[in-house]
């Protein structure tokens, strides 16, 4: 795939989880917002801001603050930037009894303290950052 063309790749469940930890910090976005499984590859391309991370199985997260239930692919990829994701796929937040794809996510700079997530059809869900920090 092009978009991997220059990619840094890791693979295995520590390598790929340290990466993936490493770009959520370096891009300033809260460390608990891909709450990923058994992770097998994370890879990166510094020059385009391309990003993937190809886990075994989907995983479905309950954010308990916010009460919102995210299910998240074998296959996520997007271009991160800082406090930014877009063109985000492999990601579906739960809304009634849809379950609509993550385009975008977006924390406010300056800083406010919200995170958001807007969908393909431009709903966009506005939530507290803490509510995705690490553990949640």
């Amino acid at each position: 795939m092009a978009q991997k063309e220059g990619g840094i790749v890791k693979k295995g469940y520590e390598e790929s989880m340290a990466m993936a930890k490493s770009l959520l910090e370096e891009f300033e976005l809260p460390a608990g917002l891909l709450p990923l499984g058994k992770v097998v590859e994370v890879g990166f391309v510094r020059s385009s801001g391309y990003m993937w991370i190809i886990q075994e199985k989907k995983v479905e997260h309950e954010f308990k603050m916010i009460s919102k239930l995210v299910s998240y692919d074998t296959e996520i990829d997007g271009y991160i930037e800082k406090k930014r994701i877009k063109k985000l796929k492999g990601v579906k937040a739960k809304e009634l009894m849809l379950w609509p794809p993550v385009g975008q996510i977006k924390v406010d700079d300056p800083p406010t303290g919200k995170i958001h997530f807007k969908s393909f059809a431009g709903i966009v869900k506005t939530f507290p950052v803490e509510a995705f920090a690490a553990g949640q």
